[in-house]
């Protein structure tokens, strides 16, 4: 029999674990998908969120928009907002002079990243001749500039290019010691992954927090897509859950609901105090999971 008084999820406000959420968003491309990004952000604020962050697009596509969106947050909501970076199709100096950008901005978190080619996820990346050449260049570069607090990716499935585990980690922990101060996941859907991973990452020696990506499936079919590019794995019984449901929107949010309960909660109950939740500019599954690991608005 499960005991609930080992269980985190089973406790009361005042005996719960501390826990610190963040949320992802992207620039909006229209007016229409701008009203939504703020009624979301507006919604999500009063749950006090570590920070908000903004992804930034193949080769700085969306620079000036996510520089944008990151300054309005922190002045229209008081939540620190975090700007993603990545070193796509640019040079040391453009790069840096985006970090400087953001510095007199008072934005003091980035989310580095390489980042993906722009011909798309999975194909080979090439570094520009005078560009950084990887993630972990780019913290080293960043840290030159400023007293940034720097978020890195890491791929508890391994990231689709790394050869082997050994690799993959070693990658992580030069990132780490570039000067990052936590490591982001990608989205992932079996928990074992995860903390199979953060146990590879302890035993080379890595310390710094390994902050889980949960994603809501708003849609299966987007997300499934998303994840076939990305190497991430859909499990078979996710799948199944989901099996004939793209008619029936109603049936289909309270299974992704479940889902997502499922896994946070199970999180939760192993340990896991920190939390990284990709919205895709939606705030309704978000709001529930914050919910359910005990954050209220304030």
């Amino acid at each position: 029999m499960i005991d609930d008084n080992a269980r985190a999820s089973r406790l009361t406000a005042e005996k719960r674990p501390d826990l610190q959420l963040s949320f992802e968003f992207f620039p909006p491309k229209t007016d229409v998908m701008e009203q939504k990004f703020w009624e979301s952000i507006h919604k999500l604020a009063p749950l006090k969120p570590r920070f908000v962050s903004v992804t930034y697009g193949a080769g700085g596509g969306t620079r000036e928009r996510t520089l944008r969106m990151v300054s309005s947050i922190k002045a229209d909501t008081g939540v620190d907002a975090a700007a993603h970076l990545t070193c796509v199709g640019a040079s040391r100096d453009e790069v840096d002079a985006v970090v400087r950008g953001y510095r007199a901005a008072g934005i003091t978190r980035i989310v580095a990243l390489r980042g993906d080619p722009p011909e798309g996820v999975g194909q080979p990346f090439t570094a520009h001749p005078d560009g950084y050449r990887n993630a972990a260049e780019l913290v080293e570069g960043i840290r030159k500039i400023g007293d940034f607090d720097i978020s890195v990716a890491a791929y508890p499935e391994r990231h689709p290019q790394s050869p082997d585990w050994d690799s993959d980690i070693a990658n992580l922990k030069r990132k780490i010691d570039a000067g990052a101060t936590r490591a982001i996941t990608q989205m992932f859907f079996k928990n074992a992954d995860y903390l199979r991973y953060v146990e590879r990452a302890r035993a080379a020696g890595i310390t710094a927090p390994i902050v889980p990506g949960i994603q809501p499936i708003h849609s299966f079919k987007q997300i499934s897509g998303f994840a076939a590019r990305t190497g991430a794995t859909i499990p078979a019984w996710m799948a199944e859950r989901f099996e004939g449901l793209e008619d029936d929107p109603e049936t289909h949010a309270l299974v992704a609901s479940a889902v997502a309960a499922e896994q946070v909660i199970e999180l939760l109950d192993e340990g896991v105090t920190e939390f990284h939740i990709y919205t895709l500019n939606r705030s309704n599954l978000a709001l529930a999971l914050a919910r359910l690991l005990g954050k209220r608005p304030d």
